[in-house]
């Protein structure tokens, strides 16, 4: 039974993660608008990624426990691209690209730097989300943020809480995949109470 509720919980993420921004990037590339969405969520989101890659990697956890990273990655490049280009901000997209590149080899120069990152990247990652929080609170506008991708980020979270559990039991990780957990459903349900509220105006 474990392995078979291991392994669904190890499918399901990677699927849900090979889709998990497009419901995003179709709303923004369709509005031609970033409106709602956070430039900063996205960079703190990023960099909490990154870090997490890089810990998993430079730990030896097993590939199956971080492989949706990569994907998210990208998705998330491509999502900041195409708000930049919306936004006309495009110049900074080298300058972000250098400063996570140069992160990503500093982590890496001594433990104590990947293990100090590893328990800040649940608040990198949990200020990304308050970030969205904020930007949905001042405008009371869900704007071009999808409910749809929140929903799917929350789910992975929950599907990761189990897998950590089952095989590296890290409880940097485990803590960290409940905080987001928390953030992701408090996010969507702002996202659906914005929503709502704006229909019914």
């Amino acid at each position: 039974m474990a392995p078979t509720l291991l392994d669904l919980a190890h499918w399901s993420t990677w699927a849900v993660c090979a889709v998990i921004k497009l419901p995003q990037l179709a709303a923004v590339l369709a509005a031609r608008s970033a409106r709602g969405v956070s430039v900063g969520s996205i960079l703190l989101e990023l960099a909490g990624f990154l870090v997490f890659l890089r810990y998993q990697i430079y730990y030896g956890y097993p590939l199956q426990t971080y492989l949706e990273y990569p994907i998210i990655i990208a998705q998330d490049v491509i999502l900041l691209l195409f708000i930049l280009r919306f936004s006309g901000n495009m110049k900074r997209a080298l300058f972000y690209a250098v400063t996570f590149l140069g992160g990503w080899y500093m982590l890496t120069l001594r433990k104590w730097i990947i293990d100090l990152a590893m328990n800040l990247c649940t608040l990198i990652s949990a200020a990304s989300k308050l970030a969205q929080l904020r930007c949905l609170w001042q405008t009371k506008d869900s704007g071009q943020v999808s409910a749809l991708t929140w929903s799917m980020s929350a789910y992975t979270c929950a599907t990761r809480i189990v897998t950590t559990v089952m095989t590296t039991n890290d409880l940097a990780v485990l803590i960290r995949f409940i905080t987001m957990l928390i953030l992701n459903i408090w996010v969507t349900a702002t996202i659906l109470h914005y929503r709502k509220t704006k229909k019914t105006d």
